[in-house]
């Protein structure tokens, strides 16, 4: 209790008992700050809730008036909020209320309400605590339904009934996997169960909403916990089916393929290791994702999924498109890196030349050292043995990539002689020509023909113009 006390016995916290008590209104701080207080966890977002004579707004504008001419009020009056940015915080101020739903929406009736009303609606019981910031009560912990002893016992439960919770707003489905992968907490199996229970009501909620807390799963040290309780617990078939479809082992003749959603999560994972690059790490959830529907029983073969990164590939904009992720650059690379994460291993495992490696630098550009994480990381043969071979010729290839790189300056490739070069030589509109003179220029470089330079592709380009049919102009 003195812990918490000092704690908050500082800005913006006086502020606001200043501005609550010169209104004879009673504050507390709720929700997610209250938890991140008690974890250590640094927050720049405070939540506070006010019961009494006035309200959210009041406090606010008086929070803000007495912060000093650079602090600005925001009011919602929709929502009955107010926002206030002080001292390099963000403040929220509402009233205290209480919630109904509709069974079709998300969107709750709201009606003034008491604090126990207001914290009841609370998502989880980690999320149910307050701290009173007014009054003689300043510093005093209000913990109706044991989160703290629940945050010592690292649990995600809900405060009242899970099924009411969840079916109430289901988006709850969604956080309580979030909180438990960001945290690495267990979630009770009773609210386990009712997340299963309840999993089809996830379709009410809006895609962008879904597709945000994915994006706070994959920022998590191990990402995987989310998307294993999103596939237990029935949420996944309806968020990402050809993710789902992942799952499984099929065994014919006795003979079965690894179970690609496993070996997924344990890519992911190692890749999430190694960067913080989120796309990186969506490239690796997808990277394998149309194995499913490539896969095929070859008799005296085995089982085989032949040109799933091409596929992949072209899954990924689907995929995206439909989740709302960013259909840009993101998106772009993330459809090259899954396009591309067989190519070294097929380096790996045959004759390495140099024209192949020059291939490899040129397609992946910038970004060869991303594809080489998620390569790494594809090793998950549980033969010691076979993943230290590997691992030894994938060093042998980077190896020689340096080489070829030193000598030929092929990252971030562009051909030595351009199409405007090209048009102005031969006095060419932009056609067919010119984009068939530029790619055998590049072909040349990349296969070793000529060296990578301007005088060596400019001769190219007169001795391809006159097979042509072309005469220069200048």
């Amino acid at each position: 209790m003195s812990d918490i006390l000092t704690r908050i016995n500082r800005e913006p916290f006086t502020t606001v008992k200043q501005a609550a008590d010169a209104l004879q209104v009673s504050c507390y701080v709720v929700g997610g700050y209250v938890r991140d207080l008690f974890l250590d966890r640094p927050s720049k977002d405070i939540d506070f809730v006010c019961v009494g004579e006035g309200s959210g707004i009041s406090v606010a504008r008086k929070v803000a008036s007495l912060s000093g001419k650079n602090s600005n009020v925001n009011i919602f009056k929709t929502y009955g909020t107010a926002q206030v940015f002080s001292h390099g915080f963000e403040l929220e101020f509402v009233a205290a209320r209480r919630e109904s739903y509709n069974r079709d929406s998300r969107n709750p009736i709201v009606e003034t309400g008491t604090l126990h009303d207001d914290i009841s609606r609370r998502d989880f019981t980690i999320n149910a605590m307050a701290i009173n910031v007014s009054g003689n009560g300043f510093g005093q912990i209000v913990d109706m339904f044991g989160g703290l002893e629940d945050l010592e016992k690292k649990i995600i439960r809900t405060p009242l009934d899970p099924d009411i919770t969840f079916s109430d707003d289901p988006l709850r489905m969604m956080r309580a996997i979030r909180f438990a992968t960001q945290l690495e907490f267990t979630i009770l199996p009773e609210t386990l169960k009712a997340i299963t229970r309840n999993a089809e009501r996830i379709k009410i909620i809006t895609t962008e909403r879904i597709s945000t807390e994915l994006n706070k799963i994959m920022s998590s040290a191990t990402p995987s916990i989310g998307w294993k309780l999103l596939a237990s617990t029935g949420l996944l078939k309806h968020i990402l089916p050809e993710l789902d479809a992942m799952r499984g082992v099929e065994v014919i003749h006795g003979r079965g393929h690894k179970d690609n959603f496993e070996h997924t999560m344990l890519v992911l994972d190692r890749v999430a290791a190694a960067s913080d690059n989120i796309w990186l790490r969506w490239s690796a959830l997808l990277h394998d994702i149309a194995k499913p529907v490539t896969k095929r029983w070859i008799d005296g073969t085995g089982w085989t999924f032949h040109n799933h990164n091409f596929i992949g590939a072209k899954m990924v904009k689907q995929i995206f498109r439909r989740m709302k992720l960013p259909l840009g650059e993101p998106m772009r690379y993330t459809q090259k890196i899954v396009e591309l994460h067989m190519r070294p291993i097929a380096l790996v495992e045959d004759c390495v030349t140099d024209s192949a490696i020059r291939r490899l630098l040129t397609d992946a550009s910038d970004d060869l050292d991303d594809l080489m994480i998620l390569c790494r990381a594809d090793i998950t043969s549980r033969n010691p043995e076979k993943v230290r071979t590997h691992l030894a010729n994938f060093d042998m290839v980077l190896k020689k990539m340096a080489d070829v790189e030193a000598r030929d300056s092929l990252r971030n490739f562009q051909p030595p002689v351009l199409g405007e070069e090209i048009m102005e030589v031969f006095g060419l509109p932009p056609s067919r020509q010119v984009g068939e003179i530029k790619a055998a220029i590049k072909e040349a470089v990349i296969d070793g023909t000529i060296p990578n330079c301007h005088d060596a592709a400019y001769e190219l380009m007169l001795h391809i113009g006159k097979q042509m049919g072309l005469k220069p102009v200048r």
